[in-house]
């Protein structure tokens, strides 16, 4: 269906909300809350970085998820293995859909959280949630060998899915094509690049295999916030098309 048949103005249907994690990256759980609940209709996703939860805590969790929205913990554990197996816990306890832990520490370490994010949401009654591993950020430069690397840690912890830059899934797709891709730094044609060394357009990342689509500023800072989610759902459902 051509793009221009899309009418995504009243709100995206299921299939591409789930695909969309709005980034809430402000430290006020009020404004956080008017930005998600504006934007609901065109994300499905919440990501809670830690500025937010630095902010709010679990309320930020509670709040995104009483909002319907599947949570995305973005706090990058990156701690002894008992640490981040407690911490993740406690975030599985919570009800998070999606859990975010440093690869660069080794196996050990992930599986920690991969367990722990599991352990406590089945303890809580919740769905399995899916532990992503941080690999190469998109603020860093592209670097082939610590990618492949990592990707390798994320397959031995049995981790669900890996955060990459869009210019890292054809590598990542060709070593694990099976794990969920989250990628952010995803900017429209048009929107400044802000501190991300390796941005991509949402058609470019959805064209190259990513899952998830992690959007911030292009939407929260844009002059008409509702007018810029509709844009990029639509553009993610012509890119689906």
């Amino acid at each position: 269906m051509p793009v221009e048949e899309f009418d995504f103005s009243n709100g995206a249907p299921e299939a591409i909300r789930s695909r969309l994690a709005l980034a809430l990256d402000v430290d006020d759980i009020v404004t956080a809350r008017r930005i998600a609940h504006l934007l609901k209709p065109w994300f499905g996703v919440a990501k809670v970085g830690l500025e937010l939860f630095s902010a709010a805590g679990p309320e930020a969790i509670e709040a995104m998820i009483g909002e319907d929205f599947a949570v995305f913990a973005d706090l990058k554990l990156l701690d002894i293995p008992t640490t981040v197996n407690k911490a993740a816990r406690v975030m599985g306890s919570l009800g998070v859909s999606y859990l975010t832990v440093h690869t660069r520490a080794g196996v050990d370490h992930l599986r920690a959280g991969v367990e722990g994010v599991a352990d406590g949401a089945s303890a809580a009654g919740f769905p399995a949630p899916t532990c992503l591993g941080i690999t190469v950020l998109t603020s860093e430069q592209a670097d082939l060998h610590a990618l492949e690397q990592r990707v390798g840690v994320v397959l031995d912890a049995q981790c669900g899915g890996l955060v990459c830059s869009a210019s890292d899934l054809v590598t990542v797709r060709a070593l694990a094509p099976h794990l969920i891709t989250v990628v952010p730094g995803i900017r429209p044609a048009g929107v400044g690049v802000d501190d991300q060394a390796r941005p991509a357009t949402p058609s470019e990342a959805v064209g190259s295999g990513a899952d998830v689509l992690v959007i911030g500023r292009a939407v929260t800072h844009a002059d008409d916030p509702v007018a810029a989610a509709i844009s990029i759902a639509t553009e993610v459902a012509g890119a689906l098309s």
